[in-house]
């Protein structure tokens, strides 16, 4: 037994330093290399990695094509820093938010061949760490590597991959306003990633198919009532439906923003005003469609005892990842609620792009 941490927690520990502006060290066979968030470095850090090596700015293949930059890596381009690039240049390349007001950044000098493999890994710590997906990457030699720097190997991470176990933290009633036989179960990852909760009414058979919700946190419909999507009705229609029928489980996975975090959210609803629409926004802040990992709620299930559900869905894409999964879903139930004049181009693109049946 060691005291030092282990796989998840350096990997926890990687995405805390990377949100408060921190460098960390990425090992891929013999090459070692720094990776920082374009968002959260800082001038002096940045000026330190340049002096450090020849720098390269990672960025997902969505946002390369918003800029007009080439591909060559499949999922992401590497792009080599100009000479007087600073902090702003950075992140003028990283944030869409100016992108209508200053539209010529280019032309860029993407990088080809060799292993993109340390580069990808850090796009996904950044996205894990709810910032812009954008990173900076410098090869340096072992024996450079500074002092107390959070150090992963890509090999050990590739050889872990998989949904981060879940353990069931506690259970306490709670009476709800659609059901008082409510009880909340708290569920925490061992990586250090955010607590997810299922919230279960009466006492479900587990021998039959169960009525489940999967429901993504949504602070400004859940909490705030926003009228730019359907996500408020949803949540309180799903937990009325399982009151009406007497038992049931409502997963409540806090994957803000189809899991892209709130302040990318709010990025991406900055760039609606402009006049994208929500998959679009997405794209140009370097986002998929929907970032979201439903083998999360399949792993709760599989802990509450629930092999068969009927799943209260407009996605198909959490049906086939629960079946994915070995779980099995016998029926979706249709939940279309909550269109309103101002939500009804978010609702339209969902079904048109994202394949939600509306």
């Amino acid at each position: 037994m060691t005291l030092g941490p282990d796989l998840g927690e350096r990997l926890a520990r990687a995405r805390a330093d990377l949100r408060i502006g921190v460098p960390v060290a990425v090992r891929a066979g013999a090459e070692t290399a720094l990776v920082a968030a374009a968002e959260t470095l800082s001038p002096a850090r940045l000026r330190a990695l340049r002096a450090a090596g020849p720098t390269v700015l990672a960025i997902t293949d969505w946002r390369a094509r918003t800029l007009k930059a080439h591909v060559y890596d499949g999922d992401l381009t590497r792009l080599t820093l100009p000479e007087e690039a600073d902090a702003a240049w950075v992140r003028a390349v990283s944030d869409p938010a100016a992108d209508l007001a200053a539209p010529m950044k280019g032309p860029f000098a993407a990088e080809r061949g060799g292993d993109a493999g340390i580069h990808r890994l850090a796009l996904r710590l950044a996205k894990e760490a709810r910032l812009l997906p954008a990173a900076l990457v410098t090869p340096i030699p072992a024996p450079a590597l500074p002092q107390g720097v959070t150090l992963l190997d890509l090999a050990e991470i590739a050889a872990e991959a998989g949904v981060s176990p879940l353990n069931r933290v506690i259970s306490a009633r709670v009476p709800l306003a659609a059901a008082e036989a409510g009880r909340v179960h708290v569920f925490r990852p061992e990586d250090g990633g955010e607590e997810h909760y299922a919230v279960e009414i009466g006492r479900p058979d587990r021998d039959a198919p169960v009525l489940v919700r999967l429901h993504s946190a949504c602070f400004t419909g859940d909490v705030l009532g926003s009228l730019k999507c359907d996500c408020g009705p949803q949540l309180r229609g799903a937990l009325a439906r399982i009151a009406e029928e007497g038992s049931g489980v409502l997963l409540y996975l806090n994957q803000e923003g189809r899991g892209i975090g709130l302040a990318n959210k709010m990025r991406a609803y900055s760039l609606q005003d402009q006049g994208f629409d929500t998959v679009e926004a997405n794209h140009r802040l370097g986002f998929e469609d929907d970032e979201r990992d439903f083998r999360i709620g399949a792993a709760i299930l599989s802990r509450l005892g629930i092999g068969q559900v009927r799943l209260m869905t407009n996605n198909p894409r959490k049906v086939a990842m629960l079946e994915g999964c070995g779980l099995g879903v016998t029926e979706r139930v249709p939940l279309a609620v909550g269109r309103n004049p101002l939500n009804e181009n978010y609702l339209d693109v969902k079904a048109r792009k994202s394949g939600h049946l509306l």
